[in-house]
């Protein structure tokens, strides 16, 4: 059973086994919310993680196979100490005499070469970001910049590149476009441009394969017509109506106006319009009101209420 205890003010970073278990959950469609709860983290800290990658996992690390490994430097180390030559190191591990030479050299030479700070140097310089076809061609990223500018959608872009016979500048696919809006690391395209995105989003969203019935569908959505005929006149406080709206920089904020006060609530919607992501949020927000205020809630018929019938349970 998990712990009731508030979440701790200081934001501890995660470790590795903790950030793949992150990246595993947001992938099957977790919310941050959720997510950061179940985990017992501050959602915070799951939010910088997920965006510094633009929502999309990196590649896991590995070493070559044709790469020298830690064990290889250790027996260069040795074989230099004892006064072997390159060619019978090269020999004893089975590797080009070539390859032991750039090696030592590139290392600090036969007399200063050290196994553990020439791995960890090659195991740094093996993983450096590499120049991608955007940022090795500043032109072609000016134009797609151009084309997001006009509210191109990526694929249209990669269409229009693929299909233009007198551009000279190449092809580029639209999630090489997407990748370069969302993992700013590379800085390749402004971030500012995703707001000409017609998602409006900050980072990749996971596609997780959903019910039939799931979302765009309004299951047990309370019409105005259905609702308790006291809050027709708002004399009983506790009757509220929902709807989205759209905040500076196409940003989801949901209203819920109480009939019979006309007091107003706002509830941000930092993960997205999505109905599980609203439902969460609202429940969230309503169940820090008095139970007498919490009587029947009326939203607009759009879809970020799909899962209406959920909130009224967890509510």
């Amino acid at each position: 059973m998990a712990s009731s205890r508030p979440l701790s003010e200081k934001r501890t970073p995660l470790t590795e086994a903790q950030a793949e278990e992150v990246w595993r959950r947001w992938r099957s469609g977790q919310a941050i919310k959720v997510l950061a709860r179940e985990m017992r983290r501050h959602p915070s800290t799951v939010r910088d993680l997920l965006k510094r990658c633009g929502g999309v996992r990196p590649v896991p690390r590995y070493r070559s196979v044709v790469r020298l490994s830690l064990a290889e430097r250790e027996e260069i180390s040795r074989g230099l100490a004892a006064g072997d030559s390159l060619r019978s190191i090269a020999r004893g591990l089975g590797r080009a005499p070539s390859t032991i030479s750039r090696e030592v050299a590139g290392r600090g030479g036969r007399f200063s070469y050290r196994a553990l700070p020439a791995d960890q140097a090659a195991w740094a310089r093996a993983t450096r970001p590499k120049p991608t076809k955007l940022s090795r061609d500043p032109a072609l990223a000016a134009v797609v910049a151009e084309k997001l500018a006009l509210a191109w959608s990526p694929q249209q872009i990669a269409g229009w590149l693929r299909r233009n016979p007198q551009s000279s500048m190449g092809y580029v696919s639209h999630e090489t476009i997407y990748r370069a809006l969302f993992i700013q690391a590379r800085g390749e395209l402004r971030h500012e441009l995703t707001r000409y995105l017609r998602t409006h989003r900050a980072m990749r969203r996971p596609k997780v394969k959903r019910e039939p019935d799931g979302r765009g569908q309004r299951r047990g959505v309370l019409n105005i017509a259905e609702r308790p005929a006291e809050a027709a006149d708002r004399a009983v406080p506790g009757h509220w109506e929902g709807d989205l709206l759209f905040g500076r920089g196409m940003s989801p904020v949901a209203t819920l106006v109480e009939r019979s006060t006309r007091f107003l609530l706002l509830v941000a919607l930092p993960e997205g319009k999505r109905a599980d992501l609203v439902a969460d949020a609202l429940a969230e927000r309503i169940l820090t009101l008095p139970e007498a205020l919490r009587r029947s809630l009326t939203w607009d018929q759009g879809y970020e209420m799909a899962e209406h019938a959920a909130f009224t349970v967890a509510t």
